[in-house]
């Protein structure tokens, strides 16, 4: 399009006291195209009087709808039409969309686009709404708004489409779903919604809320969720850097599947989830964020979301169980820390979790999330193979050593006996030490 000399147009018709704007450029653009024509339609509240006294070789029009035809001097035929600028006016029918002539050339050229423009077909309720997605991004065919205006839960699947497979978003169809934002919240049942995130992967879900915040849906839909982008929490406890707890979530879910639960759909949902809590236990205290607690109430809130949301009896529980649950493995735990974690269901999502929060986090610590890895293989043996059945001072009292180092080795070989099954009870264990006091090294 020769859009120095369409610019040139419209800022005359300004200049002298009129409204103009350029008609849908992208359907203008598929048109000029597929009929390898040179057209721009130009819409206007000037009379074809005056209008004529700003561009002396325009001529009147004859087709329906059209005021005046003017060819410009880079070879493009530029077509005037009148706008709407009533004061009653729907905002929504204050832009013209398309033209008529506009409709007789795909009618006649292009039977899907001009399906998907005048709304006369019932494919809306399929993939062919979207371009072709080899095209390297997501575009409504026809005109974005009123596509969306059929069937609003295509805003959604527009989404779930970019996260999926990594593409951007045409600006066209990303400015009509941000329009309908609150047709879509008012519209789009729970269920349906649902239906639509079901297909989006464990590894893209964070990319298809990032689109839910940035398009305005998310607070519309999941407002607990939306409220999260409000909160702020300190990126780390050694800094007083600050961020949202939204963006910190989203980095959580992204690094949730890259280990061991690349399909763990259910997993990164409590993931989501795993804040939103936050949003009622946030309190500032000399200048940091505490949340008390926020993984209890966390538990309570995505419980009553996930039944409006219609998920099923089982997955609620699985999701709750990990909010509620998602601390234990973020402390240095005792043996008896170990032995009631792994008591729990889903510990290996419990571990991900624990995992994906310390890589959120810049130069996070792995400290104690090694040493839980580690006291695990302990948590697996029994009692008596972890811990001597005899304590050091008992050592020294059945052997009368005196305190050093050789009771400490004493103590060990003691272990190793009770780990390979040469001593099994206290009376062994005591004549073990009395046996093995002169062979230890002191």
């Amino acid at each position: 399009m020769p859009a120095n000399e369409a610019k040139t147009i419209c800022k005359t018709i300004l200049r002298n006291g009129y409204d103009a704007y350029l008609i849908n450029t992208a359907l203008q653009g598929e048109i000029n195209a597929l009929l390898q024509i040179q057209e721009t339609a130009i819409a206007c509240d000037v009379d074809l009087e005056t209008l004529q006294k700003l561009f002396p070789n325009l001529e009147p029009s004859t087709e329906v709808g059209e005021l005046a035809v003017l060819e410009g001097e880079s070879g493009y035929t530029f077509r005037f039409y009148a706008t709407n600028c009533s004061a009653v006016a729907d905002p929504e029918a204050m832009r013209i969309h398309f033209t008529h002539r506009m409709i007789k050339q795909l009618e006649a050229n292009d039977r899907k686009l001009y399906e998907a423009v005048a709304g006369t077909a019932e494919f809306i309720k399929s993939e062919e709404v979207f371009a072709d997605l080899s095209k390297g991004f997501i575009k409504l065919q026809g005109i974005p708004q009123q596509t969306l205006q059929k069937n609003y839960i295509l805003a959604i699947r527009a989404l779930r489409l970019a996260a999926n497979y990594d593409l951007p978003i045409d600006p066209n169809t990303w400015v009509a779903i941000v329009q309908s934002a609150n047709n879509v919240a008012n519209y789009v049942s729970g269920h349906a919604f649902v239906e639509e995130w079901r297909l989006v992967s464990a590894e893209s879900m964070w990319r298809f809320f990032e689109l839910l915040k940035d398009s305005s849906i998310l607070h519309g839909i999941i407002p607990e969720l939306g409220a999260l982008t409000a909160i702020k929490q300190h990126t780390n406890k050694n800094t007083d850097d600050e961020e949202s707890v939204f963006d910190f979530t989203l980095r959580c879910l992204k690094f949730y599947p890259e280990e061991l639960l690349h399909y763990d759909w259910v997993g990164a949902v409590a993931v989501l989830f795993h804040a939103v809590g936050k949003a009622y236990a946030a309190e500032r205290v000399e200048g940091r964020w505490y949340f008390s607690q926020f993984h209890r109430i966390g538990e309570k809130v995505a419980r009553k979301i996930l039944h409006r949301l219609h998920f099923e009896a089982d997955e609620i529980d699985t999701i709750c169980d990990i909010i509620s649950n998602q601390i234990r493995f973020q402390s240095m735990m005792t043996d008896r820390g170990m032995q009631k974690f792994l008591e729990l269901p889903h510990q290996q999502r419990l571990i991900e979790l624990a995992r994906a929060q310390i890589k959120a986090i810049p130069n996070g610590n792995y400290t104690n999330f090694n040493h839980n890895l580690k006291f695990m293989e302990r948590g697996t043996t029994p009692l008596s193979m972890r811990e001597p059945l005899l304590n050091g001072n008992e050592i020294m009292e059945h052997t009368h050593l005196d305190p050093g180092p050789k009771v400490g080795r004493l103590r060990d070989a003691l272990l190793n006996a009770q780990i390979i099954g040469e001593v099994k009870n206290t009376e062994d264990a005591i004549r073990f030490v009395k046996e093995n006091m002169n062979k230890i090294p002191g």
